[in-house]
This record gives structure tokens, C-alpha cells and sequence, in this order.
């Protein structure tokens, strides 16, 4: 720690997000490099750190370099310039990718061969049977779509698209040895990696090129060749004051394509004269190459795991089941309405199945004739959710459906334009939001005409409208029928649609209208119950920490001695356990076969407990950028099923890490071989009673479940 006078000043109190970030890839590494986990996975987190890695340098990376360009000083609480984080970032991240391909190579490559799955990625020899086959698939699908582009005076260097893999060939003609430079584009809507045979080994399309260059320049001796990948800025701002948004962003997506290089990556065959010339041609710096020693682009292993058949090579199998309440009474559909005015309905995925909860409450709305009208926010969802398609029907059968589609979702922005679109043909009202702020919160209005007058429904989420993520992702969502939440959810609606200036949300937290404020008036009266001498203490469950005001809330809190328990799954600046600072606090991160996605904030309140879920993360981006809905949860049974996961999330050892004072992350328990909380989750799950006896009385009662 520094010798500032005020430690919540100091930068040594904060962790660099950036380096954060890395450490968080390096934890999900770790499930790579675990032996306890099966094999095929092994590949996919492999995968997905390599995917994550390629994000991180096409966002935060080209941010950092757009600032350096700029003379951008610090703005993270950690004082680091931007110089001092790409030199610290570059350094990790090699670290990291050395790291990947020794798990792969030395652990993960060998271990499917025990298991008969061959994986060719530093040379082997193939059989006969085995060339025959790459010879095949070169002539039939390879050749086809190769164009060798020469570089010289009368060829200047070619576009290079973003993560693109490239040969680069030096060549030279019979008799005349002056060298000359060629490049070959790795077609990237092929496999990454070709199956030789049904059972054959996986063998990467850039060898099987490689070994087959003669094809490519009869008449030319092949003097060396080597493979690059490059990596590009594909962040973009734009003017929202624009008269056609949809038309800017596509604009900008075309934009993106030729985003400034950001990384250079080289095989370990490139001579060191390909690269001074990439170095040139390209405009990047010598900091810029990223030499590995070994295949690039391990993205490519998702298709490996998907295409191997191995189920013993795998986790077990499992779809999330259904909640007693919804479950179906006699092949019907229970009524989801009926259900939730008998109280709310908490739902937690992968565990709770989304078609069976989420998906159905839509559906169910979209065909009900007595509602009228359907509000929704769309922030990313899946080709294959029937949510577009329920919205759609509801449209065209005259149904007031308004839509706030996010159409600067990061990577899925051409998606949302789609479905804005569509939606927009069918009569749907398309609106994008507030201006100068993402729309990310998770939010489905019903409006249904019944005795009495209209009623409102909703359902308020941590996580987004899509069917594949919520197979992949722990997410909390809430379906309600209480006026006083409903109300606010509506009101939201007309922030979101019109220009209502609604400030006074009593029970949600919406940022960025009140959602800090609420956050910090709920830790200092948490502080004052600790000073009563009651109950009190904190835990929050987030994705990433990084704001500086939550943060200082924090530490104040702590200063004082309040127990604090953080789950943070990614990015987390905040410094745990530190005399005089945080020492009450305590840092956890749960990493596991899915995506730890929830948000949940839980009060302990002089013993009657509080707990708030919704969309929101403690970062700038979330409480500052972004439309964000946090919800209180007034059911008591839905407390305590919360308060229940969160409880079992601190406790568990096989799947949790924590955060030390010096910034290092370490297992609880490296050697336990007990079940990890997401396996036990799975467990509970599949052990649920399949029926559903004497529903509680609406306006209150209890639920009881049947054996």
C-alpha cells in the first residue's frame, strides 16, 4: 500500500481492471488445465479463453491505443497510463497464450489420444489413407477458394480482414534465387480444423494448404512460408443524432471492417524477414507482433469438441427442468397469469428451463386474448428463441407490442438490426432507447384487460431474452404481478419510449437514474444497524467491480468493520482484505461449466433480510451508460431461494476462487473432488418432484410440493 493520507485515494487501493480482465481469463484457463474436467470441455475452454483473448484486443486494447493515440491520461482509479497497461498487458497475454498451448499440446492433445481422438498440430506424420483424404479435401473444397496474391510494385499488399488467417510464401524461380513474397488467405467459413476420415485425426486447414503450395505456384520454388493472424479495432461510436440510426450503424459495421491492426500474431516458421516486412506494410510497431510458438487461433477447437462423438468425453447431459408451479396440468399449459397473481414466480437458469418459464410467459401473452399490449427490451437474443416470433404474432394479431431493441449490443448489432426490422414490418413499435445510453436492461411488460380493469405482468431479469445463452449462463429472472413493481416497470417503459423525466423510482433501482445513490444509501444503513448493534452485513454477486464510487462505498463500509462477501466472476478492481482498508471483505469468483451471469445484491437489514436482482454490474458502464433495472424481491420465498444460492455459491470449494490483498487469485480448494455448486444445482434440479399439489389461494397461502 502507498503512503497517501487517504487510502481511498491512493491507486495502490485498486487493481487495473485491464489486468483484472486477464487474470479472469487465466482463471477460466485453469478449467482447461484441470484434470478433473472432461476432456472434450478441456477443448472448449480452451476455446473460449482464446475467443475471450481476441475480444479483449478488439475492445480494450484498441481503446488503450486509441488514448495513447489521443494523450488520454489515467482515468481508472489505479493511476496506470495507458502505455504502462499495453506494456503490462502484452506481457501477460503472451504469458497466456504460452500457457494455452502448453495445456493443449502437453496435457489435453495427448490425453484424447489415450481416448482415440488425434489432434495433428505440431507436424506428425500422416498415413497414406490419411494424405489420400487431405488430398481430397484440398482438390474438392481447398482449391477451389484459394487466390495467391502476389506482393511486389504492380501488387500492392492485400486488405487483410479481422482474424483472418494468412500464409504468408516466399518464392523464388528456377535459376533465379531473388526471393519473392506471396500471400495465401486460410478460408475462414471452412472448419478451422479437417477430419481425416470418420475416425481419423483432426489436422489444420493451413497444413494441409501448407504441404500443398506447389499446387498453388507451379513453376516456383517454395523457399519458406509461416502463418499470421491479424487482429483489429472493431469498437465504434456513433452520432446518435443521426435521422436514420439504423442505417449509421450499419454504416459503421462496414466501417469496422477496417479498424486500425491492433495485435499481429506469427507463427513460429515466419521468417524474421516476413515479419519486418508485416511490420511495414501493415503500420504496426514491433510491439505489436506477438510470436507463438505453436498453432494460432485456437478458436477453432469449438468445432473439434462439437464434431467428436463423446459422450464420456463430456459433461452429462442436461436441460433445465421446470418449476412446480408451471408444470403442466394434463398436457395443458398451466395458466401463467393465474400462477403469478397467487404470487411471484422466481426462476433461475440453466437449472430452470427458459422455454418452460420466460419463453412460455411471452408465448402465453402473445396469444392470450385478453391482453393487450406487450413491452419488451431486447439487448441480445438468439435466432432460435421463439420470443421474435411471439412478438411477431402478437403484432399481426393487433396487439399493441413495443419493442426496445439495443441496436449498439456489441457483435450483435447486425443481429438486432435484423430483428428490429422484421418486427417494424409486422407492426410492431421499434424504438432504440434513450439517447447516449445502451438499453441493457432485462425487461417484459404484459398488459392484460380483466375484471376490474387492465393488470400488468412482468417479468424483470438478470440476463438476456435468447435461448442459447440462457442454456450457458446462471441468470435470475422474476415474474410478477405486484402493482407497486409492475407500476415502476411501466414507468420505466415511458422513460425508455418517450420523454418522460421520472425520477422517484420507490422500489426499482434504475440506472443511471438512481441506481448508485440506492446502492449507497443501502450500505450506510447497513452500517447503521452495525452500529445498533444488530444484524448486519453484505453480500453482492456481480460480474464485474470496477465503479470508484461503489467501490469507495465498500471500503467505507468495511472501515468500519461491516462483513462484506463479494462473488465476481470477471473484472474486479476492488483490493480485499487490506488492514485499515478492506479488511472485512472478502472476494470470491466462481468459474464452472456455465457462465456465472446473475446479478444480486443482499442486505442483511438488523435481521430481516433484503435482496435485489436485476441487470446491473458495480461498473461505470452499468450505473453511468447504461438502462439498467435492479428489483427488490418482496416474496419471502423468493429470498430465500436467493439467499439460499448465494449461501451455497460462498460455501462451495470446487469451483470457487479467491482474491488475495496483492491482486493474485488462487483456488479454495485445488484438490477437493466434491461436487461444485453448479453440479449440485444441476442435482436439486433433476430431483424435483413432477408434480404440483393444492396451489396456494390467490393473494396468499403457501405452495406444497408433492412427493
Amino acid at each position: 500500500m502507498g503512503a497517501a493520507a487517504d487510502p481511498l485515494s491512493d491507486p495502490s487501493s485498486y487493481i487495473n481492471r485491464e489486468l483484472s480482465w486477464l487474470d479472469f481469463d487465466a482463471r477460466v484457463l485453469a478449467e482447461a488445465q484441470d484434470p478433473r474436467v472432461p476432456l472434450l470441455e478441456r477443448l472448449r475452454f480452451l476455446a473460449i479463453t482464446a475467443n475471450n483473448l481476441d475480444e479483449f484486443y478488439m475492445i480494450r486494447v484498441a481503446s488503450l491505443k486509441r488514448q495513447l493515440g489521443e494523450h488520454v491520461q489515467a482515468t481508472h482509479a489505479d493511476q496506470m497510463t495507458a502505455t504502462e497497461q499495453l506494456q503490462a498487458i502484452t506481457m501477460r497475454s503472451q504469458e497466456l497464450v504460452a500457457a494455452q498451448l502448453r495445456c493443449l499440446l502437453t496435457e489435453v492433445v495427448p490425453a484424447l489420444e489415450e481416448k482415440r481422438v488425434r489432434l495433428l498440430l505440431t507436424g506428425e506424420p500422416l498415413t497414406a489413407l490419411e494424405r489420400a483424404r487431405c488430398d481430397d479435401f484440398f482438390d474438392r473444397q481447398l482449391y477451389p477458394l484459394l487466390t495467391p496474391l502476389a506482393i511486389d510494385p504492380a501488387h500492392p499488399f492485400p486488405y487483410l480482414s479481422n482474424l483472418s488467417l494468412s500464409i504468408a510464401v516466399v518464392l523464388g524461380e528456377p535459376g533465379d534465387r531473388t526471393p519473392r513474397v506471396a500471400r495465401v488467405k486460410v478460408p475462414s467459413f471452412l472448419p478451422r480444423f479437417f477430419r481425416a476420415g470418420g475416425q481419423g485425426p483432426f489436422v489444420p486447414v493451413e497444413r494441409i494448404i501448407a504441404e500443398r503450395l506447389g499446387r498453388l505456384f507451379p513453376g516456383m520454388d517454395i523457399l519458406s512460408h509461416g502463418v499470421f493472424r491479424i487482429t483489429r479495432d472493431a469498437d465504434f461510436d456513433v452520432d446518435e443524432d443521426e435521422p436514420d440510426l439504423l442505417s449509421a450503424i450499419e454504416e459503421e459495421l462496414r466501417e469496422r471492417r477496417f479498424g486500425a491492426i491492433v495485435r499481429v500474431e506469427t507463427g513460429p516458421a515466419l521468417a524474421p524477414e516476413l515479419i519486418s516486412m508485416l511490420e511495414t506494410e501493415l503500420g504496426v510497431g514491433h510491439q505489436d507482433i506477438q510470436p507463438v510458438d505453436g498453432v494460432l487461433d485456437l478458436t477453432g477447437l469449438f468445432s473439434v469438441a462439437d464434431e467428436v462423438d463423446r459422450p464420456d468425453l463430456s459433461y452429462s447431459a442436461f436441460s433445465g427442468t421446470t418449476p412446480p408451479r408451471l408444470l403442466s396440468v394434463q398436457d395443458q399449459d398451466p395458466d401463467i397469469f393465474a400462477v403469478v397473481r397467487r404470487g411471484d414466480v422466481l426462476v433461475q437458469h440453466p437449472y430452470d428451463s427458459f422455454a418452460a418459464t420466460t419463453e412460455r410467459f411471452i408465448e402465453q401473452a402473445a396469444r392470450d386474448p385478453k391482453v393487450v399490449a406487450i413491452k419488451q427490451t431486447l439487448y441480445r437474443t438468439s435466432g432460435d428463441t421463439p420470443v421474435i416470433g411471439a412478438l411477431t404474432r402478437a403484432a399481426e394479431d393487433g396487439k399493441q407490442v413495443v419493442v426496445l431493441v439495443e441496436i449498439k449490443a456489441r457483435f450483435d448489432e447486425q443481429n438486432n438490426i435484423r430483428w428490429a426490422r422484421q418486427l417494424e414490418q409486422v407492426g410492431a413499435h421499434v424504438a432504440y432507447g434513450v439517447p447516449g445510453l445502451k438499453t441493457h436492461a432485462k425487461l417484459v411488460l404484459v398488459v392484460r384487460q380483466e375484471e376490474g380493469g387492465v393488470r400488468y405482468y412482468a417479468h424483470i431479469g438478470t440476463g438476456n431474452y435468447n435461448a442459447v445463452t440462457a442454456r450457458q449462463y446462471t441468470d435470475f429472472g422474476l415474474l410478477t404481478a405486484r402493482t407497486e413493481i409492475t407500476e415502476e416497470v411501466a414507468d420505466l417503459f415511458n422513460y425508455l419510449t418517450g420523454y418522460s423525466r421520472k425520477r422517484d423510482y420507490h422500489y426499482l433501482w434504475v440506472a443511471p437514474i438512481n441506481a448508485i445513490e440506492r446502492f449507497e444509501a443501502l450500505m450506510e444503513r447497513e452500517l447503521d444497524h452495525l452500529r445498533a448493534g444488530h444484524p448486519a452485513g453484505v453480500i453482492i454477486k456481480v460480474n464485474g467491480l470496477t465503479d470508484g464510487r461503489a467501490m469507495r462505498a465498500i471500503y467505507n463500509a468495511s472501515r468500519q468493520g461491516l462483513p462484506i462477501r463479494l462473488l465476481v466472476r470477471g473484472i474486479c478492481a476492488l483490493r480485499p482484505e487490506v488492514a485499515g482498508l478492506s479488511a472485512s471483505v472478502v472476494v470470491h469468483s466462481v468459474i464452472g461449466r456455465f457462465l456465472e451471469h446473475g446479478r444480486v445484491f443482499a442486505f442483511e437489514n438488523g435481521g430481516q433480510p433484503e435482496v435485489f436482482m436485476g441487470s446491473s454490474d458495480l461498473m461505470g458502464r452499468n450505473l453511468y451508460r447504461r438502462v439498467e433495472c435492479v428489483v427488490p424481491l418482496h416474496d419471502a420465498q423468493a429470498r430465500r431461494e436467493v439467499l439460499d444460492v448465494l449461501e451455497m455459491m460462498w460455501q462451495d470449494r470446487r469451483q470457487s476462487w479467491q482474491l488475495a490483498a496483492d491482486g493474485s487469485w488462487s483456488r479454495v480448494d485445488p484438490d477437493s473432488l466434491e461436487p461444485g455448486i453448479q453440479e449440485r444445482l444441476i442435482e436439486r434440479a433433476k430431483a424435483r418432484p413432477l408434480s404440483w399439489e393444492s396451489p396456494r389461494p390467490e393473494g396468499g397461502g403457501r405452495e406444497r410440493r408433492s412427493g
